[in-house]
């Protein structure tokens, strides 16, 4: 099975299925109520996504949750874009979106598209989730489990103090004793954990490498979702959408 992550791009392909996680749509409205205008981006992720297909030829466009942004309920901006993005690429393409946790409403919104649960599904040797929910065990038996929800940046300072944040893919193994617990003493073999950037460039994230004060009493983890939870984070490595490897993330911890 080849898994590639396609360069500068917060997206991946395997077997001819192209992944997309974090899509948000309809986050400028969220944004307007803050008091910030920002025009709608769908438009512009659109033309991005039909550039992808046309350059890496796929048979299937695979959305990893959190399609839309409002929780609870339905903003007009998303009761408009959401059914007309997905009409736009349903028509070119087979399409699966697995539903993330700002997405109850979508199954009510979209046609014409494969509606996965919340614990994800088995592709090929892949297990795909968006990552807010456990998996099914079925994870256990693929080569990679492809989840997002984290929306991973690292934080980068220079020489003279300035910091800024990276989208970035993190590559992890997990604690072997922490996944016996929850699955059961058998297990001996798992899958690599890709963990994906947020597609949406307006969709912030968390940078993994900057200690807060609540991590550091443990009240936050590094990842959001449940299995990631049981990352073994002495094994989880860092690349930029570039491709620039970074290193492992604990030599890239700041305080």
């Amino acid at each position: 099975m080849e898994l590639k992550f396609i360069q500068n791009q917060p997206a991946l392909v395997f077997n001819k299925n192209l992944v997309i996680a974090d899509i948000h749509l309809g986050l400028e409205y969220e944004l307007y109520k803050s008091g910030i205008n920002v025009p709608s981006q769908t438009e512009k992720m659109k033309k991005k996504i039909d550039q992808l297909i046309k350059k890496t030829k796929p048979n299937r466009l695979i959305f990893l949750g959190d399609i839309k942004h409002q929780i609870p309920g339905v903003s007009w901006q998303e009761l408009k874009e959401v059914p007309e993005f997905f009409e736009h690429f349903s028509k070119k393409i087979e399409t699966h979106i697995v539903l993330g946790n700002h997405d109850s409403e979508i199954p009510a919104l979209v046609d014409n598209v494969k509606i996965h649960n919340t614990d994800g599904f088995r592709l090929e040797d892949a297990y795909i989730m968006h990552g807010h929910a456990w998996p099914k065990k079925e994870f256990l038996k693929c080569k990679y489990l492809i989840t997002s929800h984290t929306h991973p940046l690292i934080e980068i300072k220079d020489k003279i103090g300035h910091r800024f944040v990276e989208r970035v893919w993190v590559k992890a193994g997990f604690d072997l004793k922490g996944l016996q617990g929850k699955y059961g003493k058998q297990i001996k073999k798992f899958p690599e954990i890709i963990l994906m950037p947020a597609f949406n460039d307006l969709s912030g994230g968390a940078a993994l490498n900057v200690e807060t004060r609540r991590r550091q009493r443990k009240t936050e983890e590094t990842f959001l979702g449940p299995i990631t939870s049981l990352i073994d984070q002495k094994k989880t490595e860092i690349y930029l959408l570039n491709g620039t490897y970074l290193g492992r993330l604990e030599s890239l911890k700041q305080i």
